[in-house]
This record gives structure tokens, sequence and C-alpha cells, in this order.
């Protein structure tokens, strides 16, 4: 893939001393624009929608550090809370009332969840709330689904097998076998495959975990009765049911796609938008389930960062922000708006494009036929990258910062104004003849 037209040339300086002490140049590996081609812009600030890159260059940003900065990037009351508390301390490794306000917000919101713990990631929260599956349950074995990501702990680092009663073989070096064949993986959206896993492992289950608006294999919605299925495939076994809500809580909806959807899962993993951008996740439940994790029970989980002042105190006012009034109808008018921009600038150009959209989180997929759905990960997977990875060029070239992968979600925010959707679906009409020229 080339470069772009616009210079670069202090990104790419930076790649090269990152890439000396760093792997890859980068600390998560997406950021290394490996999917799409050339060198990665490093950013120097970021205002409400807007990032500028090192070489002095400014996009519009749907990346918002994949989801986190639903305010926009320096809101000044975030900016002002995180101020504040800066100046108190950074980390005491003792209680805050900032976690006991936070985790208030966020029990009132999410009628699932009486109890919750804070931790400093999402893969902690996701972790950590297995563990405690197996724990109340008895059981080893967990169910996840193809395509979805839920960290990079070991047991969920484990590809899709041939069919849906395949156990999982490890996805990475360093996974043992003996833990990747604890994990039954099956296709999202397919309630008749999960009902054939239920079937054969009976009451070896502790926890199926799923995202219920998935979010990494690009975004694909729940089918109809999907949930709901799984809710009662739980419930018939004694097998707890985990959503993995760190992107999805509080993007969605008030309180996430679990308050959308009208589905109580047992446990709730959170993330990215509590820490208003800064390092933070949680995991929460009924009072019964949390009373057994230490110190008020046996399973074990604990860490010297979590609740951080900082992180507390960014995701409270965050909280705060979008709890006034008219926010989630805001964010979905935006939403729709780009959505059937994307659209109309696809049929315009007579290239092939599926827009899966829930709220303010979207993924335009590049498909191989006019009206193809993705509902599924090999669905996701079947569609053209090498498209999208023009298709990216193009816009960032146009001063439009998108995921640099086909199977990130967009995310727009508060600070997207309908200027910004504007241009944004301007250059998707420039854009779509670059994809065009893709064999």
């Amino acid at each position: 893939m080339q470069e772009s037209g616009r210079s670069r040339k202090q990104s790419q300086a930076a790649f090269a001393k990152a890439k000396r002490v760093m792997p890859g140049g980068v600390s998560s590996p997406v950021r290394a624009f490996a999917a799409v081609g050339g060198t990665p812009i490093f950013i120097r600030e970021a205002t409400g929608c807007i990032v500028k890159d090192i070489d002095g260059h400014s996009y519009i940003d749907y990346v918002a550090s994949y989801g986190p900065l639903i305010a926009g990037h320096a809101h000044e009351r975030v900016v002002a809370a995180i101020s504040k508390a800066v100046g108190r301390g950074t980390s005491f490794g003792a209680p805050t009332e900032t976690e006991t306000l936070l985790a208030g917000e966020i029990v009132a919101a999410i009628p699932s969840v009486q109890m919750l713990r804070f931790v400093n990631s999402g893969t902690e929260a996701v972790m950590s709330a297995i563990r405690l599956a197996r724990a109340a349950t008895g059981r080893d074995k967990i169910v996840k689904c193809a395509g979805g990501y839920h960290g990079h702990a070991d047991g969920l680092l484990v590809q899709a097998g041939s069919g849906a009663l395949t156990l999982g073989t490890p996805s990475s070096p360093g996974v043992p076998a003996a833990v990747a064949a604890l994990t039954v993986v099956v296709p999202y959206n397919d309630l008749d495959a999960a009902k054939e896993v239920f079937g054969k492992y009976a009451d070896e289950l502790a926890c199926f975990i799923v995202e219920p608006v998935a979010g990494n294999m690009g975004v694909v919605p729940p089918a109809a009765g999907y949930l709901q299925g799984l809710r009662q495939l739980c419930d018939a076994r004694g097998t707890l049911l985990i959503f993995d809500e760190v992107m999805t809580g509080f993007r969605v909806a008030w309180g996430g796609a679990q308050v959308l959807y009208g589905i109580k899962p047992d446990l709730t993993c959170l993330g990215k938008i509590i820490g208003g951008g800064l390092p933070v996740g949680a995991y929460g439940g009924s009072r019964q389930l949390m009373e057994k994790i230490s110190p008020a029970g046996a399973v074990y989980q604990a860490g010297t960062l979590s609740g951080n002042p900082l992180a507390t105190s960014a995701g409270l006012e965050t909280l705060r922000i979008l709890k006034e009034p008219g926010t989630y109808e805001s964010l979905e008018q935006r939403g729709e708006a780009l959505a059937a921009g994307l659209r109309a600038a696809a049929d315009e150009a007579s290239v092939p494009l599926a827009v899966n959209r829930v709220g303010s989180m979207l993924t335009p997929f590049f498909v191989s036929h006019s009206g193809g759905a993705v509902t599924n990960y090999q669905q996701a997977t079947a569609c053209d990258a090498q498209a999208y990875a023009a298709f990216f060029h193009a816009m960032l070239e146009q001063g439009i910062f998108l995921p640099p992968s086909k199977f990130e979600a967009w995310f727009i925010g508060l600070a997207h104004g309908q200027e910004h959707i504007d241009r944004t679906i301007a250059a998707t009409k420039k854009a779509m003849k670059a994809v065009g020229r893709v064999d």
C-alpha cells in the first residue's frame, strides 16, 4: 500500500524509532496499520472530534480511542474532573469516595448489576468474571462466539473450529492446548448451534460469554430472538450468561445493550466509557454472585491500581454528561445520518456495501454483491479487505481518520456535528471511486 500524498515524514521517523524499542512499533497491534498498509499516523493532540498528527495534519476522528471518548477528546468537564483529581494524588492503594459514586451510577443504570468490582481493563474484567462463573457453578468449560473478542486471556484466544461442537484450538503461540480445550466456540447469531453445544456438554458449561452486539468482527447486531434464546438455554442448564459490554456499555444506550434489548445477563463486563478515556474495567452482577469475590468471599481477585481516582473521576463525569436529556436520541440521529450517507455514496458509485449500525457505532462492509448481509464472523471475514484498505487511505487523504481494520467499529460521539457528518459523506463519495478501481 502506497503512502498518501500528505507528507508523513514526522510520523515515518517516529514509527522507525518506535519499532526499535516496541514490538511492531506499537502498544496494541491494530495501530500498526498492518491490515491496511502504510505508516501509522502519530497523534500529537486532539479536541472534540478532531485529532492532529505530528506532521500538522487534522482529521475528523471515528476511532475515538476505540470507543471511550463518546463525549469527545479533551472535553472541558472531563479534563476539569481529571485535573482536580490529579491535584489530590494519582493513586493511594486505599478506597476513595469517587469509586463508590461511579459504582452507584452504574448500578442504578444497569438492572442486572447490584454490585461491581473495578479493575484496570476489559481483559481483566472478563477473566475475573469467568473465574467467578467457574467458582459459582463448579464447572470448567466456557462457550464463546467465533469472532467475539473478550481480551487476550489465554482461554479466550481461541479460533472457531470446523463446527459448532468443535473444541477450540489456540490462535496464538503461548496458549496451552489444555487451556484452549476448555473453550467451546460457536457461530454468533446461530441459536441452533448454541443448542447443540448445550445438548452435548450439558452440565459442563460454566458460562456463555458474548458481546450482545458484536463489535470486534465489525458491528454485527444480534438476530431477533438470539439473546433471548441464550438466556433461556443458560437458565435451563444452570449456566451463567455473561455479557461483554466493554464496548457497548453506555455506548448504545444508557445502561448498555442489555437495556436496549431487554435481556438480563448474570454477569456484565464493562470498560472504555466508564473510564472516560483512562484505563478502566469493571464486572458486576447480583449481590449473591458478587459477594463470592474476596474479601467478601473466597474467589480471589485484586489490583493495585483498580478503582484509580483519575479513571473513576473521568468516568463519573462522562456518565454525568451522557445522563443529560436527549443525549442518546442525538447520538442515534447522528449515527443514522452517517450510515445513510455511506449507503448513498456506495450506491452512487455502484460499490456493493452493507452498513451495520447500532446507535453510535457502525461498520461498512465491502460485500461481494449488492444486498449482501453480514450477520456473523464468517460473512465478515469474506468481505473485501483490499477494498477497505483503499477506502481507508482515500479517506485519510481527505482528513478522515477511520479504524485501520475492516473488523473494527466506527464510533460517533457528541462532538461530531452535522458539519463533520457532511464532510465525511462528501469524502466518502470521492473515496468510493478509489474502491471502484480495486480489482
